[in-house]
């Protein structure tokens, strides 16, 4: 991709990226308030309820290491169209089925679908994608992700004032369908960016690596950056459920709450292209460090607030952070990922990501179980201090443009 085309190529990045993963992540934002609801009315308890409502992000999990190896084995863009195709049939099925374990199933398979297209996106984008271009585009990816997320479940309280509940499914079931026509319609452009990107080698030039021979040829790195990364997804997955239960523990209004998360997401949003911009022009730590302190103070400041205001201020803190971060992590993956397995590799990394993302819950969990709830939210504070530190030690080590300002470069 030569400096004079354009950042984001219509064909291959926005029509082949962008708005596959807006329409599929508007579907998956209109199904995630009613999992719960729809398995109550299923017959589940509040407890199974919770359990089905996880099974989306237990899918991802379980799929991202075998994400790697289908990508890598079909090519990237092959790989989207079957996970795209696997979350519409998934969609249909919990929008069709009556039973709790069609629901489940549905939920657990688009878990799995969405890790293999997550996946195999980032790497098609990595690989074509000029260094010095990539924080910016991947950025954006995060920011198209998140505007999905946030514009979902309005579309699908929409569909289900005029319709019923499973509206939202075929909400759902007509997104993923829209995203698979637009890969399958949609050819990239003619790569002549290969003196820029140094794209990998011609598929069977090199020998499949295995799951197992990536970990250990980086297990250094998986011990250290992919540690590192583990804690931003821990402090992340922290973010969005802090303020709800926050909320709650204040005795707040759901609706009240819902507004101030709102907020939040509104400010989160905000700051995706700016925060690709810096990275891509000063270097990649000039936001992940910023990034990760601001969400460790304002998690620290969340117990002292014991009022509307006091908790917008934070939240609307937690989002500036957040949004400063955006698309980070994927991009540290994109630097650091060997050409010649980036999707085996990228698998493994964002298995650490998921993990995390599934951990921070966790920590506000355990200590409102132990009776203090503040316990937890400081605890995810630390470890937002602690990925902080993490990423100001590794990140320089690993990715060559950790910092493009000492090297001279943050004026090119």
């Amino acid at each position: 991709m030569p400096s004079s085309a354009p950042l984001f190529p219509l064909r291959s990045v926005v029509l082949g990226a962008f708005l596959p993963t807006l329409v599929l992540e508007i579907g998956i934002g209109a199904m995630l308030p009613v999992v719960a609801v729809s398995a109550t009315g299923r017959g589940a308890s509040l407890t199974v309820a919770g359990l089905v409502a996880a099974l989306l992000p237990i899918g991802k999990i379980a799929f991202d290491l075998p994400a790697g190896a289908l990508a890598q084995r079909f090519g990237d863009r092959a790989a989207m169209l079957l996970a795209g195709s696997v979350a519409v049939a998934a969609f249909a099925t919990v929008a069709l089925t009556t039973t709790l374990w069609g629901l489940a199933a549905g939920v657990l398979t688009l878990g799995a679908a969405n890790a293999v297209f997550n996946l195999a996106r980032q790497a098609y984008l990595t690989e074509i994608t000029p260094p010095l271009r990539r924080a910016r585009v991947l950025s954006t990816l995060a920011g198209v992700h998140r505007i999905g997320l946030f514009v979902g479940p309005f579309a699908g309280a929409a569909v289900i004032a005029a319709t019923s509940l499973r509206g939202a499914f075929w909400l759902g079931t007509g997104s993923a369908l829209v995203a698979v026509l637009v890969l399958a319609v949609v050819r990239p452009e003619p790569r002549d960016d290969a003196r820029e990107t140094g794209p990998a080698p011609p598929r069977g030039a090199v020998p499949r690596a295995s799951i197992r021979q990536v970990a250990r040829n980086h297990r250094r790195l998986f011990a250290t950056l992919g540690v590192a990364i583990l804690l931003v997804s821990a402090v992340r997955g922290a973010r969005q459920t802090v303020i709800p239960l926050w909320g709650e523990h204040l005795g707040l209004d759901a609706e009240v709450t819902s507004l101030i998360f709102g907020v939040s997401g509104a400010l989160d949003m905000l700051l995706f292209y700016p925060a690709g911009k810096v990275m891509d022009r000063y270097g990649r730590l000039w936001v992940a460090v910023p990034s990760m302190l601001t969400m460790a103070a304002a998690l620290a400041l969340l117990p002292a607030a014991g009022t509307v205001a006091g908790v917008t201020a934070v939240a609307a803190l937690l989002g500036v952070g957040n949004g400063m971060g955006s698309g980070i992590v994927m991009t540290l993956g994109a630097d650091v990922a060997p050409a010649e397995t980036r999707q085996t590799f990228l698998s493994v990394w964002r298995l650490f990501q998921d993990t995390g993302d599934a951990l921070g819950p966790l920590v506000l969990s355990a200590g409102a179980a132990l009776g203090s709830l503040a316990a937890g939210v400081w605890a995810a504070a630390a470890l937002g201090a602690g990925s902080a530190g993490a990423l100001a030690r590794w990140v320089p080590r690993y990715s060559p443009l950790a910092n493009l300002v000492r090297r001279g470069r943050g004026s090119g």
